[in-house]
């Protein structure tokens, strides 16, 4: 469900008051400032790179791109060790035979990381001490403490321990302790991980001319939807997250891929999926998260 300029929308303006939001005079100038929405027009993946270890395609296409109504991860792809690509492989063949499987985005549970990342909209709140992600999909919100380390001992949670430094001009996070849940997985494909997931973000704004490979990748393999969300002539500052994903027991090697945003024009908008957790014949109802006691 969709809904322009909400309660939602009203609490981010207030968190940005408070303290959490972008503080611009605070954000030295040899920090770049992130800050702003940023949208990813496509589903249903990432943007896998032109060479080297990299993230599933879509074996079922539409046209020339990804068919995002059949979701048939690559499940030859090196990167996958055997009991992972069988994963892929079954998930696949669900999604052949009409069959929707249960995935965090359609069961209304946290995404973790990177499977977060497939939104098609993030905002990014900058401060010196703290960057926030407000993710498009279902109120996600993740914190990234800056220049700390991790804690010794790290209590798994959805989105991990996140800590954050800049190296010149890119923001670095090193994301570890992502938890594994019912519907824990890296992609829309079914990709599994373990509680050895590490993963590392880097954040950069490019020009359009660096930036155009990374939308032309994009295009080649995503189905492209929410076009208008920017403006098709916009040739200035673009935000491009190159992700390397390293988890020794679901993949035989670190593997990286990119997702490149542009400036969104329009309102952010509220969705959510909790509130119509019923599905109508191929996939069963969302299991909205519960918890028996309460974490605190």
């Amino acid at each position: 469900m969709r809904r322009p300029r909400s309660l939602f929308l009203i609490t981010l303006m207030a968190a940005t008051a408070s303290g959490i939001g972008p503080a611009p005079s605070q954000i030295t100038a040899s920090v770049p400032n992130l800050s702003g929405v940023w949208v990813h027009t496509s589903i249903t993946g990432f943007e896998p790179l032109a060479s080297g270890p990299t993230s599933l395609r879509n074996l079922s296409r539409r046209g020339v791109t990804s068919d995002n109504r059949q979701l048939v991860g690559d499940y030859h792809n090196p990167i996958l060790k055997a009991d992972a690509a069988e994963i892929v492989r079954k998930h696949g063949e669900m999604s052949l035979a009409g069959v929707g499987y249960p995935t965090p985005r359609n069961q209304c549970w946290p995404g973790g990381i990177p499977f977060v990342f497939t939104t098609t909209a993030i905002q990014v709140l900058q401060q010196p001490a703290e960057i926030t992600f407000l993710y498009y999909e279902d109120h996600e919100i993740r914190h990234v403490r800056m220049n700390q380390p991790h804690p010794k001992t790290v209590m798994p949670s959805w989105y991990g321990d996140s800590v954050g430094h800049f190296e010149g001009d890119t923001l670095v996070i090193d994301t570890v302790g992502i938890k594994v849940g019912p519907y824990a997985m890296l992609d829309w494909y079914g990709t599994p991980h373990t509680p050895a997931l590490h993963v590392v973000e880097r954040y950069r704004l490019l020009d359009y001319e660096r930036a155009k490979e990374g939308l032309e990748r994009d295009a080649k393999e995503n189905f492209q939807v929410q076009l208008d969300t920017i403006d098709p002539n916009y040739r200035g500052k673009h935000l491009q997250l190159q992700f390397t994903v390293d988890d020794a027991g679901a993949f035989t090697t670190p593997w990286s891929a990119t997702m490149t945003y542009r400036p969104q024009v329009t309102e952010w908008e509220e969705s959510i999926c909790a509130e119509n957790p019923h599905k109508f014949g191929t996939e069963k109802d969302v299991s909205i998260p519960t918890a028996a006691k309460s974490d605190f």
